[in-house]
């Protein structure tokens, strides 16, 4: 740990017979210090600097004897460096997803942050060795390809200090590159929101490692180009009878189809995401022969690709999203769905380890797999307008249709927000549409409730009184 002081004597230089004869000496705390210079020009520009930074009130090191500003000059490194250490730091907590998102923030903002670009070679290049090697630690233990290190390379040699972020100039530029895509168009408002998270997280953690003095993000007036999105947008969800056809068409499509139709339920019956039902055992589900059943949801196998996971597959295994590691989320599934789960139990058996979906050899689910089977079911039930549009565009709109259809049933959001897996302020954020559609019903309640009141109230106006 450092010990500062804000006790310093500077001393008049003195000149000696050496071969640095020009000698400055200067006390911090109780400890002396010296330091000897060729010339007394060089002599006098550093007491200058000393008398500067005492009259500015800066604290000095005791041990090293030097003025805050120099310490940190001194511990200055490249941005690049400073980004890869913060990668490193958070990587062994994170989930493959994350650090896929870190490995993109930081590529994003490390190809701004360059002195210049002369010499780059190719702009996507330079951000492709970023991404899939510079900020993935996991490649680190390999040699990356000669082209890869050249141009890594070449990052390292352009970036700026990290102690150049102070300049408020420097963040708004990478706050800019943050919110444009490769081919130069504005970006999603979630991935604008991301990225800037992770760019002040890494100006944070700047200032813990002392290479800057504040976090100059919040006070640099940016504003994205383009508001952050979270509503789920009506159009995409599919109403009961549309949801019915597709699982329907879904079904037709043989061994595959009639494999994957449970899978695709329990997204809509459930409010399930893909990357928890990948893992869903047997031993998990209560599938009574009547009335209505139960899944236990207990981890989350999302794909993020073998090169971003610890044991090299491509499904990154977790706990539920947003909640600690054993948290397990009970859903009660209607009838219609433990019928549909009998049956696939029945025809298909589970894989060796209770897993109810596999692939024909037993492997895990794939997203281009069911992907596939998705888009042929939108063919077959939707009108070429209906498929050109963004109606059940994918899967995962089968679980807003879910939530947007327990909302409409009257269930309390406490218990909708509790069954799909996220917080109450998480609903009415992202279903905020769906919960503006109760309107006439709540009005019709609102308005039934007053004119029984005036009712009653007429009613005793015309009542006559007792002499």
């Amino acid at each position: 740990m450092t010990d500062w002081s804000y006790t310093v004597r500077i001393w008049s230089i003195r000149k000696r017979p050496y071969r640095k004869p020009y000698q400055l000496r200067w006390q911090v705390g109780t400890k002396p210090h010296s330091e000897s210079f060729l010339t007394l020009g060089l002599a006098e520009s550093r007491r200058a600097q000393f008398i500067t930074a005492a009259r500015d009130g800066e604290p000095w090191d005791v041990e090293s004897g030097l003025p805050k500003s120099m310490v940190q000059k001194a511990k200055d490194i490249s941005w690049y460096q400073h980004a890869r250490n913060y990668v490193a730091m958070k990587w062994d907590h994170s989930p493959a997803s994350t650090r896929r998102n870190l490995a993109e923030a930081m590529a994003t903002v490390s190809l701004a942050l360059v002195k210049d670009t002369k010499g780059m070679v190719d702009h996507k290049a330079v951000r492709r060795a970023l991404y899939t090697w510079g900020f993935n630690v996991n490649r680190w233990r390999e040699e990356a390809p000669d082209d890869v290190a050249a141009l890594l390379a070449w990052v390292e040699r352009k970036s700026v200090p990290t102690s150049a972020l102070s300049d408020r100039m420097l963040v708004r530029k990478a706050l800019d590159a943050c919110s444009r895509r490769l081919d130069g168009k504005t970006s999603s408002g979630a991935v604008i929101a991301r990225k800037r998270a992770i760019f002040h997280q890494a100006l944070g953690y700047a200032v813990d490692a002392e290479l800057l003095p504040e976090n100059p993000l919040p006070a640099v007036r940016w504003k994205a180009p383009e508001k952050v999105e979270e509503e789920v947008d009506p159009e995409a969800v599919p109403d009961p009878q549309q949801a019915a056809a597709l699982l329907a068409a879904v079904r037709k499509q043989g061994d595959r189809g009639r494999h994957l139709e449970a899978f695709f339920g329990c997204i809509y019956y459930a409010a399930a995401r893909p990357g928890e039902l990948v893992g869903l055992r047997l031993p998990n589900c209560d599938l009574p022969r009547r009335g209505w059943g139960l899944i236990r949801l207990r981890e989350s196998r999302a794909r993020s690709g073998s090169s971003w996971t610890d044991t090299g597959e491509a499904h990154d295994r977790r706990g539920l999203k947003h909640r600690p590691r054993k948290t397990v989320r009970y859903v009660p599934i209607p009838p219609e769905l433990v019928a549909m789960l009998r049956w696939h139990v029945t025809l298909y058996g589970t894989a060796d380890d209770g897993r109810l979906f596999r692939t024909a050899r037993g492997g895990v689910v794939q997203e281009s797999g069911y992907g596939e089977v998705w888009a042929r079911a939108r063919e077959e039930v939707l009108s070429p307008a209906e498929q050109e549009s963004k109606l059940a565009k994918r899967p995962y709109d089968l679980r807003h249709a879910a939530v947007s259809t327990w909302l409409s049933s009257g269930v309390e959001p406490q218990l909708v927000a509790q069954r799909a897996g996220h917080s109450t302020a998480v609903l009415f954020r992202v279903y905020a549409k769906f919960l503006k559609g109760g309107d006439d019903a709540a009005n019709a309640k609102i308005s039934a409730r007053l004119n029984a009141h005036r009712a009653g109230t007429t009613a005793m106006a015309h009542t006559p009184t007792r002499p």
